[in-house]
């Protein structure tokens, strides 16, 4: 397979035709009157769409075929539900449902096995934030999302992991250009388990923080949310919460010991 070319099987996709913005607005309205006929011509003149979203998975999987298929199937559900009262392009609108369509059959055919109920909060995520960037043209904050479902935050960033895509610890993470650096290379052999007297000196030591350093503590580690994100939330600098996060882990390792 060529680096920046997607390679499908009995489609020259070299030959296919993109539509011109007055073409497609022309199909809609003829498609969306009732004129059945014009559908075709909407996904034929929208394929080259699937395929730009194929190219940055061409080097996670060994065949394409199936994933063009399934995004064929989000631009089809694209056409079914676009409209052109929205006052976006079509492409804006549907790229997110087609990527969508892709990483929801990748979810459910690989071997790591997501819990049913974390993969439904993933689920109405994706379909939030589609919803919410068609309405607004910019992603939602965690603070939305969680506002919208009525969730805890940590189950947004446990269902936001469960769509990150396994990587193999032979996968290589550095290259020179002569030696690589695989992933296995860098996993830490964590053979001894903290003692039920660790973890409980531990928590006594995180409730004798103060409240501000408790949290952030939380956020980084539990949460998972960047120093920025941190920052922006309580109203100060970067600086300061980097500050007060090394001064709340020195003050756990001095109160557990």
């Amino acid at each position: 397979m060529a680096k920046y070319k997607v390679e499908i099987c009995g489609i020259d996709t070299s030959s296919l035709r993109t539509l011109k913005n007055d073409e497609m607005v022309k199909l809609f309205k003829a498609y969306q009157s009732g004129d059945e006929s014009v559908k075709e011509l909407l996904v034929y003149g929208n394929l080259k769409l699937v395929l730009s979203i194929l190219k940055k998975y061409q080097s996670k999987v060994d065949n394409l075929d199936d994933l063009f298929q399934i995004g064929c199937i989000g631009l089809i559900k694209a056409i079914d539900n676009f409209d052109l009262s929205y006052d976006v392009k079509f492409s804006t609108y549907s790229v997110p449902m087609i990527d969508g369509e892709i990483k929801r059959y990748i979810r459910d055919n690989n071997a790591v096995r997501i819990s049913r109920s974390i993969k439904e909060t993933a689920y109405k995520i994706i379909k939030f934030k589609d919803d919410f960037v068609i309405q607004n043209n910019r992603e939602p904050s965690t603070d939305e999302i969680v506002k919208y479902l009525g969730i805890p935050e940590y189950e947004v960033s446990n269902a936001y992991m469960s769509l990150k895509e396994p990587m193999s610890i032979f996968d290589p993470i550095y290259s020179d250009g002569e030696d690589e650096i695989y992933l296995l290379d860098q996993l830490e052999d964590k053979k001894d388990n903290p003692d039920m007297d660790e973890i409980l000196n531990l928590r006594k030591a995180l409730n004798k923080l103060k409240q501000r350093e408790k949290d952030i503590l939380i956020s980084r580690y539990v949460i998972g949310k960047t120093q920025m994100e941190i920052a922006d939330e309580i109203g100060i600098s970067q600086a300061q919460v980097s500050r007060l996060e090394k001064n709340a882990i020195e003050n756990v390792r001095r109160l557990s010991t």
